[in-house]
């Protein structure tokens, strides 16, 4: 059986490829690569997947769909709110230091239930029960933080929420800043589909818009 292994992209291909096959997804064109029956017999004896993406586990953030891609492609990280813990931490340097991943992509969404129930938390002094309110304590510093910088609207402070998360996994996890590894933090628009770059660390040809 032939090898999959192709030559691995760079951080700045590999963001290509994921912002291409969103607009795919977006125009209602999507062609569905790498998901039938000969892809999964030759990922059997191992994977070589060209992006860690470490999301929100909101059921419409399906990494796979919105960017188009099939079995193999990514290594898939996700917690509500996207909130960071020493298991994400770990899946995350496994893709990049184990599996070779050039890109680390941190992607949150508009209508976030946490960053909501962090903000309600806040106002009202209502936090919620059970490990919930874990999700929410990790989630209110990128809140504080938004209105330490006058930002009040929803897009605003999930963007900071966002650059946040990139942050502070730059920060908690220095192997991830040698070699050829970006991370970049991208927003997902529900209405839509599509999705905008907010931050990006390592990145030759793509500034954050």
């Amino acid at each position: 059986m032939a090898s999959i292994q192709a030559q691995t992209p760079t951080a700045d291909q590999a963001l290509g490829i994921l912002l291409t096959g969103n607009q795919r997804f977006v125009d209602g064109d999507p062609r569905h690569p790498n998901q039938d029956a000969a892809r999964r017999a030759a990922l059997a004896p191992g994977q070589h997947p060209f992006a860690v993406v470490f999301g929100c586990s909101d059921s419409r953030l399906a990494a796979e769909i919105i960017f188009d891609r099939g079995l193999g492609d990514l290594f898939v990280v996700r917690t509500a709110g996207h909130v960071l813990g020493p298991e994400v931490l770990g899946s995350i340097e496994y893709g990049v230091g184990q599996l070779g991943c050039p890109l680390v992509v941190v992607l949150g969404h508009d209508a976030c239930g946490a960053i909501r129930a962090a903000r309600t938390a806040l106002e009202e002094g209502l936090a919620p029960a059970g490990y919930v309110r874990d999700v929410v304590e990790r989630v209110t510093p990128s809140v504080l933080a938004a209105r330490a910088a006058g930002l009040s609207e929803e897009p605003d402070i999930v963007d900071e929420h966002i650059r946040h998360t990139v942050d502070l996994l730059l920060d908690r996890s220095p192997a991830l800043l040698g070699g050829q590894t970006a991370v970049v933090g991208l927003s997902y628009h529900l209405d839509d589909g599509r999705v905008r770059l907010v931050t990006s660390r390592g990145l030759d040809d793509i500034a954050a818009a």
